[in-house]
């Protein structure tokens, strides 16, 4: 027999949601659409469980990435024009250079997207064929010939079904309004999202230029993919979409909140907080302005100005270069002097932190 290749992911998804339904059902009735519908919510947290780390990378991989956007926009405008092979060649490992330097990758923010994609392919196979096989008489794994006649004929709200949809399936008009709320609220989740993520975690630097007219772009375009694919996805389907779209939200939300991209708003914000919990402590407010490093009295007196310059010339993209690296670094930078001013040290979690300080107290 040959086996798809969702056939394991299938089966897990599966046995999961089973294992859920026999344990709401020691409290619920167990042929409620609504037992059905809380073991794919419970499902869906699972799997967001198990994507933690890869969410935590993806953050970090975008916020390098808008660090070091000015630098990759000074080396594209360098050679811009230039199509010989030792100037394309050049691009390149300036790219790659800029990349390493600043720790980003641009692969890894798509990364929970894609894992993802074929545990939402296996979900949809297995309330749209296996659910009718098993409950035809083929059974699949933990899904047995009852549970499946249990999953189809429970109902959420009259006929409506999880493996009802707004096109077709059992329902009619009332399972195109419940599929429609669950879809509009996919979109307002959505759009939410994108926009806490665009505009109140970027700096403004990053809030302008191409990169940024794509973003903007996007806060309006992802949510419209709902509009064409949700209609045709199981209600069960849609659900497991919301429940992901909504964690996401407050998952970003702690993130933003707790670790913000420096010179956004979201880092302000943190600002005043930290500094809102040192006046309740009576301690004085700690300056964020970022300090100006001193120039040694050598550079003082060696620097001088370029002459080129002086007439009021455009900087060089080789300067531009520069003062995009120069600007990331700053606010590295910034962001550490943030971390250390409020008690925490950059590269340590908190589990090391409290393990760190049961050590001293047992020790004293």
């Amino acid at each position: 027999m040959t086996l798809n290749p969702l056939y394991y992911i299938e089966y897990a998804v599966a046995w999961i949601m089973v294992q859920f339904h026999a344990l709401l059902s020691t409290v619920m009735d167990p042929h409620s659409g609504w037992t059905w519908t809380l073991s794919i919510v419970g499902l869906t947290v699972v799997i967001r469980i198990v994507l933690i780390p890869l969410f935590v990378r993806q953050i970090r991989a975008s916020r390098a990435m808008q660090l070091v956007a000015p630098e990759l926009q000074a080396i594209q405008k360098k050679y811009k024009g230039k199509t010989d092979q030792e100037s394309r060649q050049k691009l390149a490992q300036e790219t790659m250079a800029v990349y390493k330097d600043g720790g980003a990758n641009p692969f890894s923010s798509c990364l929970p997207i894609l894992l993802q994609m074929p545990i939402f392919f296996a979900l949809f196979r297995v309330l749209f064929y296996k659910v009718n096989d098993a409950a035809a008489g083929t059974a699949f794994g933990p899904l047995t010939v009852e549970l499946a006649r249990s999953m189809k004929g429970s109902t959420l709200f009259g006929h409506t079904t999880v493996s009802s949809s707004f096109l077709n399936g059992p329902g009619g008009l009332e399972a195109k309004i419940v599929a429609g709320v669950v879809i509009a609220l996919m979109i307002v989740v959505t759009f939410v999202t994108q926009k806490e993520l665009t505009m109140r975690n970027l700096p403004p630097s990053a809030l302008e230029g191409p990169m940024a007219n794509t973003q903007k772009m996007m806060l309006y375009m992802l949510p419209f993919i709902y509009v064409i694919s949700g209609p045709g996805m199981p209600l069960g389907v849609l659900i497991y979409w919301l429940t992901t779209n909504t964690w996401n939200l407050g998952q970003q939300w702690i993130i933003i909140r707790n670790s913000p991209t420096p010179g956004s708003a979201a880092e302000k914000k943190r600002q005043e907080r930290i500094n809102l919990k040192r006046e309740r402590k009576g301690l004085e407010p700690i300056d964020f302005t970022p300090k100006k490093k001193p120039v040694p009295v050598e550079e003082q007196t060696i620097r001088v100005q370029p002459k080129a310059n002086k007439g009021g010339r455009k900087l060089s993209d080789e300067d531009r270069l520069k003062a995009a690296r120069e600007a990331r670094a700053q606010a590295q930078a910034e962001r550490r002097t943030a971390q250390e001013a409020a008690g925490e040290v950059p590269g340590v979690t908190r589990a090391q932190r409290k393990k760190k300080d049961r050590r001293k107290s047992s020790g004293s």
